[in-house]
């Protein structure tokens, strides 16, 4: 199969971000459904632990289409880096660039830099620290907002919900804060 190189390129954000806007009123229109990923774990941990957790003492079944939908990201996911692949390394601002070599990340050839992000290096110490308890931070983070980015930001928004508002606006401070405060000293270590 012969896809174009445009497609295979990262999209501009005046293409993308219509395209995932859209989404939220056809969920809403076709199914009166609401957009959010993180709430997926939730029902997925339903369906499989046996406890009676009041936390997950709910009808989890009623939202099964939001289990088909993260199956369809997934899904897409894999088919993207199997039939999709860039064999170009990710185009990045030559600043940024050089700023990245400071700390000794050369690799652009993924989606994310090869020295950061492999089985390696998630056993030292910078490693946990971006994977596991950055991870753990967005979990958290998550919780405590009562939903993710993409639940806020996009579905949140575009229904006009004041915590919405607040939690997306500390998303964004916190990631200002962390990639120009605390990230350089990480990626020293």
């Amino acid at each position: 199969m012969n896809i174009p190189d445009w497609f295979k390129q990262p999209w501009p954000w005046y293409v993308a971000g219509p395209l995932i806007g859209l989404m939220i009123p056809a969920l809403l229109l076709l199914g009166n459904k609401t957009f959010g990923i993180s709430s997926s774990l939730r029902h997925i941990c339903a369906a499989c632990i046996p406890r009676k957790v009041p936390f997950f003492q709910y009808d989890w079944k009623k939202e099964m289409w939001n289990l088909f939908f993260v199956a369809g990201i997934l899904a897409g996911g894999i088919l993207a880096a199997t039939l999709l692949q860039n064999p170009h390394p990710v185009a990045i601002n030559p600043r940024l660039e050089s700023e990245l070599l400071q700390y000794g990340i050369r690799d652009y050839n993924g989606l994310v830099p090869g020295e950061l992000f492999n089985w390696h290096s998630l056993f030292s110490i910078k490693g946990f620290l971006l994977i596991v308890a950055g991870g753990f931070l967005v979990g958290f983070g998550t919780r405590y907002a009562g939903g993710c980015t993409s639940g806020h930001a996009i579905m949140g928004l575009s229904n006009l919900q004041f915590p919405s508002l607040v939690a997306t606006a500390s998303f964004m401070a916190g990631g200002f804060l962390v990639a120009n405060f605390v990230l350089p000293y990480i990626l020293k270590l």
